[in-house]
């Protein structure tokens, strides 16, 4: 998670060094040696995740590679924030494990679920939620590309969805290994404790556009930031839509930061034709570097 750009980089060992100093404990230690368990909880693997993201953006903008337009997916949005200008990233750091804190409590711990489904259009996903409900909350949390979708709400009911989207013609629906259901109704209550957090904190106009998860709108001003912030919560993450918007908005490479290479692949399935370059490493920097001409 970032350690040889921590190991390699000015930038992005300052970017470790505010984590650590921000929270108050070494966050570096758990990303770097564990224990896996310990990370894997969402209250530690948000902040680890914002953490090692901008830490390889501090490095990619230390060798000439900036953006000129940033999304991010779900917890990724605060990156892109942070990246914008928009939002301090010590501001972030300790929002993003609020958040992970206010997630996990909203829900029991083995009480909700989420599942991807591939094969079946987003109707189709709506049609099987909306018989597999029987009262529970079920619902699409994530729009990840025209052939993947999330979804997300009390297990019972993610469980008779999957089972629904096989019946019809689901190509494959997994339950993924995730410790809330994330981007349901049922975070409702996360939001409404975010809001006092985010108003506690200085947000600024962001330097570049920012396209929202919640509407794949544009995010120019302050205002923006903080609504879709609190929107995204409990409301899907329209990947689909991002990236469609970014691509309206200008952008031909769409270079991903941070641990991973899941969002490129997700890109070159949405737009045709698209170059998708992922940055996890030194190596993956120096690759993108080549391949857009150098610093």
């Amino acid at each position: 998670m970032g350690r040889q750009f921590r190991d390699s980089s000015v930038a992005a060992k300052s970017i470790f060094a505010e984590a650590d100093d921000a929270l108050g404990f070494e966050l570096t230690t758990l990303m770097f040696e564990g224990p896996e368990t310990e990370l894997a909880l969402t209250v530690n693997t948000q902040p680890a995740v914002l953490t090692a993201s901008v830490a390889v953006a501090a490095a990619c903008a230390e060798r000439g590679l900036r953006a000129g337009l940033a999304a991010g997916h779900s917890l990724g949005e605060y990156s892109a924030l942070v990246v914008a200008g928009a939002l301090r990233f010590a501001d972030a750091v300790r929002l993003v494990r609020k958040r992970g804190q206010f997630m996990q409590e909203a829900v029991p711990v083995g009480t909700g679920a989420m599942a991807a489904i591939m094969g079946l259009d987003v109707a189709a996903v709506e049609q099987v939620c909306a018989e597999a409900a029987e009262g529970d909350v079920v619902g699409i949390a994530n729009l990840n590309s025209p052939a993947q979708t999330v979804i997300a709400g009390h297990r019972a009911a993610v469980e008779r969805a999957v089972a629904l989207a096989a019946a019809r013609g689901g190509r494959k629906s997994v339950l993924l290994p995730v410790s809330a259901p994330f981007h349901c109704a049922l975070m409702a209550p996360a939001a409404d404790r975010l809001r006092g957090e985010l108003d506690a904190v200085t947000v600024g106009d962001p330097a570049i556009p920012v396209v929202r998860n919640v509407d794949g709108d544009v995010a120019r001003r302050a205002a923006d930031v903080r609504d879709g912030l609190l929107r995204q919560v409990a409301s899907p993450v329209r990947w689909t839509t991002c990236v469609e918007r970014l691509r309206a908005e200008g952008a031909q490479t769409f270079v991903e930061v941070g641990p991973g290479r899941v969002l490129s692949a997700m890109v070159k399935r949405i737009v045709e034709g698209a170059r998708g370059l992922s940055v996890e490493d030194p190596a993956g920097l120096e690759a993108a570097l080549t391949a857009l001409g150098g610093a």
